[in-house]
């Protein structure tokens, strides 16, 4: 079920993100007035929780409460059933940011609420569409972008001179919407940081009073290709500390060191089991390259490459739901 509204319940304006499943009760799309006509897409709590975005939303709609917004808003709020429990998605629920066009999960009523969303904000012509996460593990504030469209890029600089260009996972919200408008993920660090909310905020205000995205003559971002996306099989135990039963334990140090370049024969992981594959690497065409990236000496696995990391994180929950980090290289382009 989706709601689609015109008008934002007063509950809304100053609720937790764990009362809005009781507000709202099924993921929702607002359709706001503007002075400019032409409506920026702003898309929160795909992953419930990750609240940043709803809070930076929920301040921008507090300040023009009795005024009207500088260009019209249509806002995507999704999976407020996982966010009444501070859950990524429920054990029932499929990851609502891998059901969107392009994905290749099977059918349910959820995916078809993504598809909804997608085909009425087509129709409407957005002038950017902004999707606003965290990540669980610390990281700088980064924007990430799925094609190498000037505008997207543009867009991507008003929040960070650092950007992440992706192709896989497929089904994200971004890549969808840069079908047919310059799309943007915003990363805003871990939830519950009020830094990561105050520079939402003010990215969104930013967007809001822009008339154009006229590309600048030079580049000012430092542009990162993701390479491969590193997760632990279904069979293989994670143990947090080293006293624990388990198959792998993960060097808890690469959490400090997201977008810095991790040297090869860096330990990424101590090996507590015989089982032979411990750790997948997969590349974005999602084939097996591990051997490429990782070797066994002893009980511990080390890089056989040179890697930037990102998205590290050690959070037993996050991997299982998600992955350990993905492996980048900077990208150059003209």
């Amino acid at each position: 079920m989706l709601n689609e509204m015109i008008h934002i319940p007063d509950a809304l304006l100053n609720a937790n993100v764990e009362e809005l499943n009781n507000i709202l009760g099924a993921p929702t799309l607002f359709h706001l007035n503007g002075t400019n006509k032409q409506p920026l897409f702003i898309c929160t709590l795909l992953h419930g929780n990750e609240t940043t975005g709803f809070y930076a939303i929920q301040r921008l709609l507090q300040k023009y409460r009795h005024k009207t917004l500088p260009r019209a808003v249509s806002l995507f709020i999704g999976n407020v059933a996982a966010a009444e429990r501070n859950q990524r998605h429920l054990d029932t629920q499929d990851d609502y940011n891998r059901i969107w066009p392009g994905s290749h999960h099977n059918e349910s009523a959820d995916k078809d609420i993504m598809q909804t969303v997608t085909n009425i904000m087509q129709k409407n012509k957005p002038f950017a569409s902004i999707d606003i996460h965290n990540n669980t593990g610390k990281n700088p504030h980064y924007a990430c972008i799925n094609n190498l469209n000037p505008h997207g890029l543009v867009l991507a600089s008003k929040f960070s001179d650092v950007a992440v260009y992706f192709t896989t996972p497929k089904g994200v919200q971004s890549s969808a919407f840069s079908d047919f408008c310059p799309s943007v993920v915003l990363e805003c660090g871990q939830s519950g940081d009020k830094s990561g909310v105050d520079h939402a905020l003010q990215f969104l205000e930013t967007v809001l009073q822009m008339e154009g995205l006229r590309p600048p003559e030079k580049s000012e971002i430092t542009l990162y290709h993701t390479i491969a996306r590193v997760i632990i099989p279904k069979t293989v135990v994670l143990s947090e500390q080293a006293s624990s039963d388990g198959d792998i334990i993960l060097n808890k140090k690469l959490e400090e060191k997201n977008f810095q370049q991790i040297q090869s024969g860096t330990e990424f992981a101590t090996a507590n089991s015989t089982k032979e594959k411990l750790l997948l690497v997969s590349n974005e065409s999602d084939e097996d390259i591990s051997n490429e990236y990782i070797e066994r000496k002893n009980d511990h696995l080390v890089l056989k490459k040179t890697v930037t990391l990102a998205m590290f994180t050690t959070n037993t929950k996050a991997i299982r739901q998600d992955c350990v980090c993905y492996f980048m290289e900077e990208l150059h382009i003209g």
